[in-house]
Parts: C-alpha cells; sequence; structure tokens
C-alpha cells in the first residue's frame, strides 16, 4: 500500500505520545511555564489538547469515528495515558482498513480541500509540535528525559557521542501498567549540546 508509511508513522507517534506524558508526575498537571502567565498551556491543558484536538481531526476531516468520548472520565495522569492509548489504538486499526483512494480522496481542512493524506501528515506535525512544548516542559520542571527520537542529555547526550537511545519503557503494555522507567545512562561526561558554553 501506498500510504502505509503514514500508517507507521501514527503508530509510533501515538507511542511518542504516551511515552512524554509517562515522563510527568501527577503534581506536575497544573504547572504552567511561566505561573502568572494563562497563555502557556499547563500540563493537563497540553493532554486536554492533545485528545480533544486529534478526535476533532479524526472525526470531521478523516471521517474516522472511535465512538467514544475523547477525555477520560477522570482527568489524572494515568487516566488520560490510558484513555489516549486506547482511542489511538482503534484510530490505527480504521487506518489500517483504508485503501490509497480513501488516502488519495480530498476533504475539507478548515477552510481549504486537501487529500487526507496530506491532512495526516499535517496531524503528525502538530502532534509532534505539542510533544516538543512538553518535553521543554520536563525540562524546565527538573525531570530527566528519555529518548523520545533519539539520545538525550540524560541517556548520555549527543549521537555523535555514541549516546545511546533509552526508552522510558520497553513496551506499551508496562508504560500502560505505570511501571518503574528504564534506568537512564547517567551524565555525560562528554558535551550533550553542539556548542557548549
Amino acid at each position: 500500500m501506498r500510504y502505509q508509511f503514514l500508517i507507521d508513522t501514527y503508530e509510533t507517534e501515538r507511542l511518542k505520545v504516551l511515552s512524554v506524558w509517562s515522563m510527568f508526575r501527577e503534581e506536575d498537571l497544573p504547572i504552567r511555564p511561566r505561573s502568572d502567565d494563562a497563555r502557556g498551556r499547563n500540563v493537563l491543558e497540553h493532554m486536554i489538547h492533545q485528545s480533544t484536538g486529534e478526535d476533532g481531526w479524526f472525526r470531521t476531516m478523516l471521517g474516522i469515528d472511535v465512538g467514544e468520548r475523547p477525555l477520560p472520565p477522570t482527568e489524572d495522569r494515568m487516566s488520560f495515558i490510558r484513555h489516549y492509548a486506547v482511542l489511538s489504538e482503534k484510530r490505527l486499526e480504521a487506518l489500517r482498513t483504508k485503501p490509497d483512494k480513501w488516502w488519495e480522496a480530498e476533504v475539507k481542512f478548515f477552510d481549504v480541500n486537501r487529500s487526507r493524506a496530506w491532512v495526516m501528515v499535517r496531524r503528525i506535525a502538530h502532534t509532534s509540535h505539542h510533544r516538543g512544548q512538553q518535553m521543554a516542559m520536563l525540562r524546565m520542571l527538573g525531570r530527566d528525559l528519555h529518548s523520545n527520537y533519539g539520545p538525550t542529555a540524560d541517556t548520555g547526550g549527543l549521537p555523535a557521542n555514541g549516546a545511546p537511545v533509552i526508552y522510558a519503557h520497553p513496551n506499551e503494555n508496562m508504560l500502560l501498567e505505570d511501571r518503574e522507567k528504564s534506568e537512564l545512562a547517567g551524565r555525560s561526561t562528554k558535551p550533550v549540546t553542539e556548542r557548549p558554553s
């Protein structure tokens, strides 16, 4: 299938969302980048935005309705993680059934028409954008960062220096069970940025 790469990408993107959410603590949910500035979403608002936004795009633009409310009945960290895991898995299963013609058909994207493949690329980019904001929040909170795309300063630094990829959990089931996270490599003695000060 011509658009399998988009399905594969969505499959990994949903895991990246779950992984970043798992790195927060329950007490982090009400925290904003600046406590005196409501313009920056707090962690809970990020989870709500991801959940409702993805649901809205899939239902109204892609025509995939999983038949469940986008938000969990209880708005705590693990409820969001588990609820998003279930709904995004249902969306993934629906995407796996779609033929190439479905992907190529034009649909309404806000006020313009675009192919579903184009909309999906934008959805993935939108999710990645917000995940990056959340990872910056984790760093501002002083939390260690496991890998999301590749090595981090907490997994050993730069790939050029041989830093490993260490995911927070080795698989989705351990993440959903809220098991202890993978051990990090510890502080690197090598630079963790390309321009160390």
